[in-house]
């Protein structure tokens, strides 16, 4: 089965099992996990910030980081498809006691004149704005990936009315791929940032929490809060490690095949998608003959496996073990695909 529901359906390569059976542990709740102090060290210089905590999810991450910039009846901006709006079980009212206000973006992109005025005062009746959150790339956006001019003006907009700008940047690796962009630049301009490692770049699990020495001290002791304290779990760091050091550079091959895809979908009469909103490694499409549930069925008869993704919508995600065969097979399902009943199994 060629898997395209998720970029998270990756195994270890043998270079990463060797990597993780030779990693060096220690318990990092007592901060003496070599690997993981390196990881931490590495992946916060790479985004120019000054510290980072490793984390067992992402989910996690976003909320470690809501957690330490916020009180209870703290008010958070966030866009209406945001994964921590969607996806993270209203973690943020039961951990932190916050409120999300949800606001309608462009395919997961808020701007400076949807954010300021969505700003509270600060009556006693208002919940606090305290927080703007982003996502980058936006999953139910289709992988877009955050301009940086508009994040700039939003960095100066949180400036100037003493917010925190935190960013869910789970495929934060594929935006910087995708349009060029360092990873310090978008450090600069964000209080917090969640990074993932067993997305796009294939390890098996862990993700990270960037942010300055204040910010990571406090984000570690909500960590060991939550149940995040690991003890030897420098097998991870090592697994994290090489897939930034190996697989990073991989992206914008995942980025093509899902470019390709697209293209085909579009030539089809029975979707309907507009390539040009593909800009990373996630192709959204409608289904507009037949069913969702059909065009699945269709697929998995072809030995390619996708996820619904609501109103009539289909999801696939490429990864680096998408080969270029695999590719082919997924063309071939879409091109034959009629939308019609009896041809379904």
């Amino acid at each position: 089965m060629i898997d395209l529901r998720s970029d998270t359906v990756t195994c270890p390569t043998d270079g990463m099992w060797d990597a993780m059976y030779k990693a060096p542990v220690g318990d990092d709740v007592f901060g003496e996990d070599p690997g993981l102090n390196a990881l931490e060290k590495k992946v916060s210089g790479m985004f120019g910030m000054e510290n980072g905590v490793f984390v067992p999810s992402g989910t996690m991450g976003n909320q470690i980081g809501l957690k330490v910039h916020t009180q209870p009846a703290d008010e958070v901006i966030i866009d209406e498809n945001a994964h921590i709006y969607h996806s993270e079980g209203a973690a943020g009212s039961l951990i932190s006691g916050i409120q999300l206000r949800p606001l309608p973006g462009n395919r997961g992109v808020v701007n400076c004149d949807i954010v300021r005025p969505a700003i509270r005062t600060r009556n006693d009746w208002d919940p606090h704005t305290r927080v703007v959150a982003l996502e980058n790339t936006s999953n139910k956006g289709g992988g877009t990936c955050y301009p940086l001019e508009v994040m700039k003006e939003l960095f100066l907009l949180t400036r100037e009315h003493g917010l925190a700008l935190h960013m869910d940047g789970a495929r934060i690796w594929n935006a910087a791929v995708a349009t060029g962009t360092d990873l310090r630049e978008y450090g600069a301009l964000c209080d917090t940032i969640s990074v993932c490692f067993s997305k796009g770049l294939g390890a098996p699990a862990g993700s990270m929490l960037l942010g300055n020495e204040d910010v990571i001290k406090k984000a570690r002791r909500f960590r060991k809060i939550l149940g995040g304290g690991m003890r030897q779990a420098g097998m991870l760091a090592a697994a994290a490690s090489y897939a930034v050091d190996h697989h990073f550079d991989k992206l914008e091959e995942d980025h093509k095949k899902a470019k390709k895809l697209a293209e085909a979908v579009a030539e089809s009469p029975c979707f309907d998608i507009d390539p040009d909103h593909v800009e990373t490694n996630i192709v959204l499409f409608r289904v507009i003959r037949g069913s969702e549930e059909q065009a699945l069925a269709w697929f998995d008869s072809k030995g390619v496996a996708m996820i619904p993704f609501g109103d009539e919508t289909i999801r696939a995600t490429f990864h680096f073990q998408v080969s270029d065969r695999d590719l082919d097979t997924a063309l071939d399902a879409v091109k034959t695909y009629t939308g019609e009943e009896k041809s379904h199994p």
